[in-house]
């Protein structure tokens, strides 16, 4: 592994981030003070954070992907997508209220989530090997929620801060994945009644599974895998969308029903 940064260090700002997530209270993106750190480095201060959380009594109920758009690799500069974490707490129900006081600067995106049967472990894994292993897929609405102040940060401070993961929410329809054609899926989100973004799976690496994909490959160099059982968010199908307290958002998913929330 390439680390710049010692076990103390590594532990010293997995609790600064978390502590910015639990306080809800924003901080400077880690490169400012650690210029030389290196991916290994942000993904070891990510699995520190998750160890916290299960330390305290959390459990981890599933993974999510991110910068899963060709587009937004090129505009960040990286090659490859990211991943992080989901903890129980994350969770909101369909039709539920989101605690914006408990955020700091909340965007939503619209995905397609995966429900393994079956454990994937890379490297290796492909599309064929996600189809077999999957259980259903399942409508999603992520909450993403940056740490960082003014929502600035790079690539490798996103990482440590576990890709800016805050709630999540289920609902529409559960489907086999061989039923609905996930390339040409279409979303359409709704806030306050009003047409924001619209976009189809192939959005996701061209499609949702590759996301699944590469996460058992990523998982694999640390000598993870995606066990059976796994939910897995696969990355926006849209942009990123800012709410505020009072506003209301319904995601339409094509044949696959449809997500609400409310923003208090």
């Amino acid at each position: 592994m390439n680390n710049t940064l010692n076990k103390k260090q590594i532990c010293d700002i997995a609790e600064h981030l978390e502590n910015a997530e639990l306080q809800f209270s924003d901080v400077n993106k880690i490169t400012d003070d650690f210029p030389d750190i290196t991916f290994d480095d942000a993904y070891d201060i990510q699995w520190e954070i998750r160890r916290r959380k299960i330390q305290r009594g959390n459990k981890i109920v599933g993974m999510k992907m991110g910068l899963t758009s060709w587009a937004k690799m090129a505009q960040m500069g990286v090659d490859t997508p990211v991943y992080g974490f989901l903890a129980d707490y994350f969770s909101i129900p369909d039709g539920g209220e989101v605690d914006t006081s408990s955020l700091i600067h909340p965007k939503i995106e619209a995905e397609i989530a995966f429900v393994t049967k079956q454990d994937l472990k890379g490297p290796g894994c492909n599309i064929a090997q996600v189809f077999a292993a999957t259980d259903f897929v399942i409508p999603a609405v992520e909450v993403i929620d940056s740490r960082y102040k003014n929502f600035k940060f790079d690539l490798l401070s996103v990482v440590a801060d576990n890709t800016s993961s805050a709630r999540f929410i289920c609902g529409g329809k559960m489907a086999n994945v061989n039923e609905v054609d996930l390339k040409t899926v279409g979303v359409v989100v709704e806030k306050n009644g009003e047409v924001v973004e619209v976009g189809a799976g192939a959005a996701v690496l061209g499609h949702p599974a590759s996301s699944v994909a590469m996460l058992a490959n990523m998982l694999s160099s640390r000598g993870e895998y995606i066990p059976a059982g796994s939910f897995i968010m696969t990355g926006g199908i849209t942009a990123a969308i800012s709410v505020n307290p009072g506003d209301n958002i319904c995601v339409k998913y094509q044949n696959l029903g449809s997500i609400s929330a409310r923003f208090i």
